[in-house]
């Protein structure tokens, strides 16, 4: 059987005249794109901008909510939100896309949290159910994007939503699953070549390899390239070109329960 496999990237999070990433190009290369929702980066122009050229590239749109952070880029946490004020968060953001798509005579389809409210998330059952439960409120059948072995993925089962489990092409992993944070050297990865080489082990042995080297099952969906990684375009046409020459077909994501 053919492996298949789904090419996400957040996109969308330009802000006013200030442009992050070349959103253009990714969207040539991607079959899904996550859409920054005006909080952590993005506004209602970026968003309408990033919904039309999704939408002439015949490209799936999902929303990509975060943190109300716009200097921190959302990739700050901040505790103490309560699991009311988290789930508000999330259905305001994704309302919002929602909106804008309709607009653009494009629709969402997946919801994919962004930055540090994400890896909360993959670690909080209280954040992690949050964010299940505003997308289910919101439309129980959008997708839920997570990642793959967290504790989002618990919350996606409870709540009964349709889940594409993520892998990431261009970050390092602890033992336990989990991104290596940010903040650490070598956390984000930049070598177009090797990051393909990677890639394509990740889909054919359904695994991701550690920073120590430990081997993790995971199921792979979707492989998310971040379109503000330094080379992002150069990544993902490295990173398409190696798939279909292993014979992996690269088309929507699947999803299961």
């Amino acid at each position: 059987m053919t492996a298949t496999i789904d090419l996400n990237c957040d996109l969308g999070e330009s802000f006013g005249p200030w442009e992050m990433g070349n959103d253009a190009a990714m969207i040539e290369l991607a079959t899904s794109v996550n859409v920054a929702c005006g909080f952590h980066a993005g506004d209602a122009d970026i968003m309408r901008k990033t919904v039309e050229l999704a939408k002439a590239r015949g490209v799936s749109v999902g929303a990509h909510p975060g943190y109300r952070d716009l200097h921190g880029f959302g990739r700050r946490p901040m505790p103490g939100l309560t699991s009311s004020e988290i789930e508000n968060l999330i259905a305001y953001q994704v309302g919002a896309l929602q909106a804008i798509a309709t607009a653009a005579g494009h629709k969402v389809t997946h919801v994919k949290a962004h930055g540090a409210i994400s890896n909360v998330a993959c670690e909080d059952d209280m954040t992690a159910r949050a964010i299940a439960n505003a997308i289910k409120a919101v439309d129980r059948n959008l997708i839920f994007v997570v990642l793959a072995n967290s504790k989002l993925v618990r919350a996606g089962e409870a709540a009964n939503l349709r889940m594409a489990h993520e892998v990431f092409a261009d970050r390092a992993y602890e033992d336990d699953g989990n991104l290596v944070s940010r903040k650490k050297p070598a956390a984000v990865l930049h070598d177009p070549k090797a990051i393909a080489e990677r890639v394509v082990r990740m889909v054919q042995d359904g695994a991701v390899v550690s920073v120590t080297g430990k081997v993790i099952k995971m199921q792979t969906d979707t492989v998310c390239i971040h379109g503000d990684t330094h080379g992002a375009v150069e990544i993902a046409r490295g990173l398409r070109e190696a798939l279909s020459k292993a014979g992996i077909t690269v088309a929507p994501f699947k999803t299961a329960h």
